[in-house]
């Protein structure tokens, strides 16, 4: 491109191609609006266009895990696994963004830097690294909570002779593993999820763990067509009932959520664990009503969890290891087909960073306690600096300039997730303040989607400038969403729900855990004339 290119004839931008823009995008058209995506990967699907890492799944159910505003959609689209791998979820993010026609909307490999406000014209001007600068009214950070890769800063990384990946940017064509020795460093998700596959594969496999994880079976099978068809024919009241649970799915795995665990006797509440335990998933911890509340209620389901460990685990040292001590679920529970099972392997090592953590990369392996665990390639599985590392990494300045991450020095300030005062028509869908990471994201989305599309079709038909929140309902909101989660055994490890897996981040607990509750207060927002938002 030979120079900067100007554009200002849009009326919303949208940074971000994944499910969150690709419903932007549509939704904003729906109510005749101009509006563009622009998106720094080479096709659609954010975070599942990116993390393509083995043994890559959604801990969600597919059935659940996709768009439910479009009746047609959800009918024709046919999903083959209870938890859609990776490929399949991209199969259907590029089929959503053929049917519904997007794609002549779309900007691929094309990074935002900035976006900037300005006052005199109430419009935001938004440059590209290709050097294309577009003007628009309105801005949308579509931009996914998990997909600022958090690599670690290790000294002597540049020493390594070997090859270095991390899960949340994995090769697109795909990494042999074969007659190899691989470090995988973190056993979050995506390291439970792919160190299973990367021993199949790789000659050794020694796995670097800090924290333990608790893993819940996935017990991943086809789908039944029977149930795909009793899904169906009844799936806007199937996805009505999932989304007044917590989380906004699984609603119909739920039969004890009224029911706290430290009301039955010991045998009662163990055939109860055990029944989720064979049912497999994430609604293991929606078992009981009060396994986030009472810590002497948490012990119990993680006592459980431990013994299962122990019981698959055949080495008691290792099970000890692999074993958490923390509060089950402060952190995201993962999901596992074979974790544990794994580390019966001779060869597969486990090496405990918790006390002792890596001191540095050699030429030829990791080191930790003086000790080089020689390989010959190393997988980061760190995770993301989730919700607002990628928010953060481009440059966002609102009125008089002030950038967003000086108004985030000390955690981020939003009103309802959805919005930030002083940046007047910017929208963060899933942003924090909302549920966001601890919902089902699609639900999320959707429901963001919808609420920012009606205020901006109001804002259109009203002739209103701009909107931004009031800072006493920031203030209150942000107060709010601690408040919440004070209450909660949320705090009881570091996660990086707190942003505690990302060095000199601050410490404040970002997601609200209450989505049927969440989405009552917005919709109670939107009847009251925008209570708490400044219409201009």
């Amino acid at each position: 491109m030979s120079g900067p290119q100007t554009n200002d004839d849009i009326d919303l931008v949208i940074v971000g191609a994944g499910l969150a823009g690709l419903y932007m995008l549509h939704s904003a058209r729906g109510i005749g609006l101009n509006a563009r995506v622009f998106e720094s990967g080479s096709g659609v699907g954010g975070t599942w266009f990116w993390n393509r890492y083995p043994g890559a799944r959604c801990d969600v159910p597919s059935l659940e895990y996709s768009f439910g505003f479009d009746e047609a959609l959800q009918q024709e689209w046919e999903w083959t696994e209870r938890y859609p791998t990776q490929p399949e979820i991209l199969r259907y993010i590029d089929h959503v963004a053929d049917r519904f026609a997007l794609r002549d909307g779309i900007t691929l490999d094309t990074r935002v830097l900035s976006s900037h406000y300005d006052e005199p014209t109430s419009r935001w001007t938004v440059t590209t690294e290709t050097g294309e600068v577009v003007t628009a009214r309105f801005v949308v950070m579509a931009t996914g909570c998990l997909s600022a890769a958090n690599v670690p800063k290790i000294e002597g990384s540049d020493d390594f002779a070997g090859e270095i990946h991390h899960t949340g940017h994995w090769p697109h064509e795909g990494v042999d593993f074969s007659s190899k020795r691989v470090a995988v460093v973190g056993t979050g998700s995506s390291g439970v999820q792919s160190i299973p596959v990367i021993a199949d594969e790789a000659d050794h496999v020694t796995v670097f763990q800090r924290t333990p994880a608790y893993a819940v079976p996935a017990y991943n099978q086809p789908l039944d067509p029977a149930e795909v068809e009793q899904v169906k024919a009844d799936y806007v009241n199937w996805r009505t009932v999932a989304r007044r649970t917590a989380t906004g799915f699984g609603g119909h795995a739920r039969s004890g959520e009224m029911q706290a665990a430290l009301d039955l006797d010991p045998d009662a509440r163990a055939a109860v664990y055990q029944e989720r335990w064979e049912y497999g998933g994430l609604t293991f911890l929606g078992a009981f009503n009060d396994l986030l509340f009472s810590q002497e209620a948490n012990d119990t389901a993680a006592e459980f969890v431990r013994g299962k460990i122990a019981d698959v685990v055949d080495d008691p040292t290792v099970a000890a290891r692999l074993s958490p001590d923390t509060v089950i679920g402060c952190k995201r529970m993962c999901v596992d087909s074979g974790y544990y099972e794994t580390f019966n392997r001779s060869d597969v090592a486990l090496v405990d960073v918790s006390a002792t953590p890596i001191e540095r990369l050699t030429e030829t392996g990791v080191q930790v306690d003086g000790v080089v665990h020689d390989v010959d390639a190393i997988v980061f599985a760190t995770g993301f600096d989730a919700m607002t590392g990628a928010l953060n990494r481009i440059d966002i300045r609102g009125r008089g300039g002030v950038p967003l991450t000086e108004k985030w020095a000390a955690g981020p300030l939003t009103y309802l997730g959805l919005q930030v005062n002083g940046f007047p028509n910017l929208f963060t869908i899933t942003g924090p303040g909302s549920p966001s990471v601890l919902a089902n994201m699609i639900v999320a989305i959707e429901q963001h989607v919808e609420w920012i599309t009606d205020l901006l079709e109001r804002m259109v038909a009203d002739g209103v400038t701009e909107v931004e929140p009031e800072p006493q309902a920031e203030s209150d909101w942000v107060d709010y969403v601690n408040l919440v989660a004070s209450i909660t055994l949320f705090h009881g490890c570091s996660s990086w729900y707190l942003g505690a897996n990302v060095p000199g981040k601050p410490r404040v607990f970002m997601p609200l855990p209450a989505f049927p509750e969440y989405k009552q207060k917005c919709d109670e927002v939107a009847a009251a004339g925008y209570e708490g938002f400044i219409l201009t």
